[in-house]
């Protein structure tokens, strides 16, 4: 599938109206921006690479300071609480316009699986060419997120995340990961998930346990 193709989501296991079931977790919906905020979270992206890459002069880092800061005060006053902003809730975004989550797209999604394609960029490096190690499962969280969501699963927290790094993972490379349900025990979701490049190598594999939150839980 082209990284810029619709994805293909299938909602038949999802019930908005279980939040009886979702513990004390905030009810999130999806958030609709205007067209600029777009290319406003992938110009950030790219900040984020320059701030981790530049070799410049110190007037320089001045100047790009002093812009920074203007920056700031033009956005401050509108800083919002939790699940207010579009950061993190618009599903159709690379990392769902979050600049925490790595920039991947959902392709496929539903109850049996889910699907994300994306690249690596500068920021996450690590060292010597290769995706810093503790990227990895914040990627692979993510998707077990998306994993529990589609399957219609209450909401749940990660309680463990195991990743086996099997191959140098790239920067700057198309890579596809994919995660399942490998079974349900009660509150209990155990999923799975693996990363490749587009020559099907496996490059990190991960086994992770939703539990489901109680009433209580937040």
């Amino acid at each position: 599938m082209s990284e810029h193709a619709e994805p293909v989501i299938d909602r038949s296991a999802v019930d908005d109206d279980r939040y009886d079931m979702h513990g004390g977790f905030p009810k999130a919906g999806d958030a609709a921006p205007g067209p600029s905020f777009a290319p406003f979270v992938e110009a950030m992206r790219t900040l984020q690479d320059l701030t981790v890459s530049v070799d410049c002069p110190d007037e320089v880092f001045g100047q790009a300071l002093a812009q920074a800061q203007q920056l700031i005060d033009l956005l401050e006053p509108h800083r919002a609480p939790e699940m207010q902003g579009p950061a993190g809730r618009v599903p159709m975004l690379p990392g769902r316009g979050s600049l925490l989550m790595p920039p991947w797209r959902t392709v496929t999604a539903g109850p049996t699986g889910v699907t994300m394609r994306g690249e690596f960029r500068r920021y996450h490096l690590g060292g010597n060419g290769a995706v810093h190690g503790g990227v990895l499962p914040l990627l692979f969280d993510d998707l077990f997120g998306s994993l529990v969501h589609y399957a219609g699963r209450p909401i749940s927290r990660t309680a463990f995340l195991h990743v086996n790094y099997r191959q140098i993972t790239p920067l700057r490379t198309p890579l596809v990961v994919d995660g399942t349900i490998d079974r349900v025990e009660g509150r209990k979701t155990f999923v799975s998930a693996r990363l490749r490049d587009e020559s099907e190598t496996l490059l990190a594999e991960c086994e992770g346990l939703m539990v489901q939150l109680l009433p209580w839980q937040p």
